[in-house]
């Protein structure tokens, strides 16, 4: 049993998974639309699509799209998703989830009315560091564990620019000043997808930019934002806590790695950096960076790479790490492109089961709210100066 696919938003990021959902012996066929119509024409011809929709509003319309799969601007997605449950149709949306606790409530809602399904493709989910600590805290190897980080470490010179001036128009500067908290999912979906538990309550700091070139400018911002990095301390359900980074200035070079992860239990620890990642516990220290390492299985000037900004194609041209089990994966993918850390392959694959078995993904609406609404609720504790705050929680999925 296969369905059909929609692919809502052609920008930079839509055309890799576009091929990935075509080649699925679970998808029949698959079509795009674009606000920019003569760019939805262009991924069309490229990737061998059925065909595009003049909007959104036609392709929800249509009996011809089973399922859709948002790419579109950050701030976009809970209106968007709530529109396609409402019309029928199951949803796989890029993160965040939502912006605000209201968005996020009403997808639930909705998800548990019509019985559809909805997944938000959190690339940390299957980041290397993050299959890995599931998997020693599944077999105990941590011990207790009490305290994670996770840091998303993004600069705007190292891609950002170029992404926002080709999404945002003449008015890019305005939406360049996304609050970093409100964009949660690779620092606290990697904690989290690790560590079976949620976050209770917060307290977060942001940084103020002092760039002074309309970027992360509240007269400029439309979210009147003017942090551009910014740190959060959550405190966790059963005890413990974890530390969340998003920078957006910052000395880092997140063309390597832009998320890494730490983990430590009472037993045993296990820290990555850039380069390099390490397994510890009382005795010593043994390097896995070998294990979580993916190798590349695209050059960056791949012609399909044409539409990625240089600087964030090293994220689309990684393949698997020795860590990833790749033996549920359909052959198809065995020699195309993957990309953010090995991820891409597995995130289209359990959208797909879980469309034609009816049963739930791995980011499902109940975990995405998990992923997403802490960041809300951090960046409205650095809107207050750091003030604690309670995370409301949606509880777990139905049956899981």
């Amino acid at each position: 049993m296969a369905f059909s696919l929609g692919i809502v938003g052609a920008g930079q990021f839509s055309g890799q998974f576009a091929k990935l959902f075509l080649a699925h012996p679970g998808v029949a066929d698959v079509h795009v639309t674009d606000l920019l119509p003569e760019r939805a024409e262009e991924l069309a011809g490229a990737e061998g699509l059925s065909g595009t929709f003049p909007s959104y509003e036609a392709m929800l319309e249509s009996k011809a799209v089973d399922a859709v799969a948002i790419f579109t601007q950050r701030w976009t997605h809970g209106p968007l998703v709530l529109q396609a449950l409402r019309a029928g149709k199951h949803v796989y949306s890029a993160v965040p989830m939502a912006i605000t606790r209201d968005e996020i409530a009403a997808i639930i809602d909705a998800v548990r009315a019509t019985g559809l399904t909805y997944m938000m493709g959190e690339t940390s989910q299957y980041n290397p560091a993050t299959v890995h600590a599931r998997n020693q805290i599944a077999e105990g190897a941590f011990g207790r564990l009490f305290y994670a980080e996770g840091d998303y470490v993004h600069d705007m010179d190292l891609g950002f620019y170029e992404a926002y001036r080709y999404s945002g128009g003449e008015n890019w500067k305005a939406t360049a000043s996304y609050p970093p908290l409100l964009y949660p999912t690779h620092s606290v979906g990697g904690v989290l997808g690790a560590w079976r538990t949620h976050a209770v309550s917060v307290s977060a700091i942001g940084v103020r930019d002092e760039r002074g070139d309309g970027v992360f400018d509240k007269e400029v911002s439309q979210f009147g934002n003017d942090f551009s990095n910014a740190t959060a301390l959550f405190e966790v359900a059963g005890g413990g806590s974890f530390r969340t980074n998003e920078f957006r200035r910052v000395g880092y070079p997140s063309h390597i790695r832009e998320s890494r992860f730490r983990f430590f239990g009472t037993d045993a620890s296990m820290e990555q950096l850039a380069t390099v990642s390490f397994w510890q516990d009382k005795k010593g220290v043994k390097d896995i960076t070998e294990l979580l390492e993916p190798k590349p299985t695209m050059a960056p000037d791949d012609p399909s790479l044409q539409h990625i900004a240089p600087a964030l194609r090293a994220a689309f041209t990684s393949g698997s790490a020795p860590v990833h089990d790749r033996a549920r994966l359909p052959r198809e993918f065995d020699h195309l492109h993957n990309g953010h850390e090995g991820s891409h392959h597995f995130l289209v694959d359990d959208f797909v089961t879980a469309v034609n078995t009816r049963t739930l993904p791995s980011v499902n609406a109940w975990v995405a709210a998990r992923y997403t609404l802490p960041g809300i609720v951090a960046h409205e504790s650095a809107r207050q100066g750091g003030v604690r705050l309670e995370i409301p929680d949606f509880g777990d999925a139905p049956g899981a």
